[in-house]
């Protein structure tokens, strides 16, 4: 844990260095300090008005948001992948970043000009398509209930078929687009490039609150792995705790794609990977999944920015590029490991 600690400070470090205007690394320390309650000064360092506005006011808040972004898919992504004890599962196939989308582009082309809290339309709009599949999803695992149980294969067919559903209204209105199919495509691509302090301020509140739903869970999560009947038997409530861990991993999901748009494969690739190396521990395997996924989106971040330098890639692209190939190396990987504690 120490070690994703020393990559999260690295790569935050090297994302507030590198970019368009490169910022030496003592002018980053100075600004920084000088932002503290009692400031320390750094004698011989002269720090530029200019690279102080483009470090606070462009910079940091867009690294903070990518780390809380991309925490908040990977952790959803060990949830999911747990849960349904299916290691193709992921933020996106329950379908939240679907009803996301579908908010999000409904606010595009509708061309409202709402503004809540410091919001636009797009954000609000976004998380409360997210906010809608949660509870489209509820009453989907309601009338799935066989008993007093509802099978996680059913819960997981389910979500796929609301995934695709919305998907296909999204696509229905992206054939409407016109001439805002460019803003429509952009942010299906998923970026952090208008990343606000208020952004920051309000998605990392839903971020915290939907991780301590799942980790106050994790020890159940892990009876869970080794099925649904021994876990009853271990006196784990398994019907509740399926549903605290769908509510604050779709809590996460709905607040990171309302922020950066669709971003792929970090729920996906992260978990498998501290899976592979560290065990199916939940206990370890949300917080480390977390620290490596908040890594891997300021990393990426930072590369779509200065790759094409003074232009940007959309981040969803990079880690597109990135994670696919991950992904199958990882799947290799699999075939010599257990993967599942409980052999699911």
């Amino acid at each position: 844990m120490t070690g994703l600690v020393g990559f999260l400070i690295f790569a935050v470090v090297s994302a507030l260095i590198f970019g368009a205007v490169s910022i030496g690394w003592r002018s980053v320390l100075v600004i920084l300090l000088d932002t503290l309650p009692v400031p320390v000064s750094i004698a011989g360092v002269e720090v530029s008005p200019i690279h102080e506005d483009i470090l606070l006011q462009i910079r940091l808040p867009r690294v903070l948001l990518a780390a809380a972004v991309g925490s908040s898919l990977a952790v959803a992504g060990a949830v999911f992948q747990g849960l349904f004890r299916n290691p193709m599962a992921d933020p996106y196939v329950i379908g939240i970043s679907s009803g996301a989308a579908l908010g999000a582009v409904f606010a595009m082309l509708s061309g409202f000009s709402l503004v809540l809290g410091g919001f636009g339309a797009v954000p609000l709009f976004a998380f409360g398509g997210g906010i809608i599949t949660i509870i489209t999803i509820m009453l989907v695992y309601s009338m799935a209930r066989v008993g007093r149980a509802v099978p996680v294969m059913t819960l997981l067919l389910a979500g796929i078929a609301v995934s695709a559903f919305l998907s296909a209204l999204v696509s229905l209105l992206t054939y409407f687009a016109g001439e805002r199919l460019h803003m429509v495509v952009f942010w299906m691509m998923g970026g952090l490039g208008g990343a606000t302090w208020h952004q920051v301020k309000v998605m990392v509140p839903y971020a915290l609150v939907g991780y301590i739903c799942v980790s106050v869970f994790s020890r159940d999560l892990n009876a869970m792995l080794l099925g649904e009947e021994t876990a009853s038997n271990l006196g784990v409530n398994t019907e509740r705790v399926k549903k605290i861990m769908l509510a604050g991993s779709s809590l996460l999901v709905a607040a990171a794609v309302s922020t950066s748009g669709i971003i792929g494969f970090v729920g996906l690739v992260v978990p498998h990977f501290v899976r592979l190396v560290a065990g199916p521990d939940h206990r370890f395997l949300l917080p480390a999944s977390a620290l490596l996924g908040g890594t891997l989106l300021i990393a990426t971040d930072t590369l779509a920015r200065v790759i094409i330098a003074p232009s940007e890639l959309p981040v969803g692209i990079i880690t597109a590029l990135l994670g696919a190939p991950m992904f199958l190396y990882l799947l290799k990987k699999r075939k010599k490991l257990r993967y599942f504690g409980g052999g699911g």
